[in-house]
C-alpha cells in the first residue's frame, strides 16, 4: 500500500477535488468553487496524498498569536475509519506556532470522538460566545437535519 503524505505545499492541492467533498458536506452545501478557493487561500491548507491522488484536506484560520479555528477536515470516502481525520489535526497541533495559541476552535456534528482524543471538549463557558450568521447559513442551521 503506497503511504500517505501530508503536506502544505499549496500548489499540491486539488480544488476542484477539495470542492467536490465540501460541496457534498453536511457544513457547506453548495458552496461555490470561489468560495472555496478563496477560504484556501486565507487559511493554512493542508492535503493527505496517496501517491499524486488527493485523499483528505483540513485548514485552519488563525491569527498567529492568541486564536485559531479548525475547519473542513475531510477525509475521501475509502479511507476512512484509518485514523487519518485525526493524523491531519494533529499534524497542525503538533507545529510549535498552533502549539502555542490559547484556544483552537471547531464545530462538528459527528466526530466528537476524533476531536476529544486530541484535547478538544465542549465548551467550558458557552453562555459567553455568540455568532453572526448570514441569513443563507441561519436557514441551513434551523432546517431539520
Amino acid at each position: 500500500m503506497t503511504e500517505i503524505v501530508l503536506s502544505d505545499d499549496a500548489a499540491w492541492l486539488q480544488v476542484d477535488r477539495i470542492h467536490g467533498w465540501l460541496a457534498s458536506s453536511y457544513w457547506s452545501p453548495g458552496i461555490a468553487r470561489e468560495t472555496v478557493a478563496r477560504a484556501i487561500a486565507g487559511s493554512h491548507a493542508l492535503g493527505a496524498y496517496r501517491g499524486t491522488e488527493q485523499i483528505g484536506f483540513a485548514r485552519m484560520i488563525t491569527d498567529g498569536a492568541t486564536f485559531a479555528w479548525l475547519a473542513d477536515v475531510w477525509v475521501d470516502e475509502p479511507g476512512r475509519g484509518r485514523g487519518l481525520g485525526r493524523r491531519m489535526v494533529a499534524w497542525f497541533l503538533d507545529r510549535p506556532d498552533y502549539a502555542a495559541l490559547r484556544r483552537i476552535g471547531l464545530v462538528t456534528k459527528d466526530a466528537h470522538g476524533v476531536y476529544a482524543a486530541l484535547g478538544f471538549h465542549p465548551l467550558l463557558r458557552a453562555d459567553r460566545y455568540m455568532e453572526r450568521l448570514s441569513p443563507e447559513a441561519a436557514a441551513m442551521l434551523r432546517a431539520p437535519q
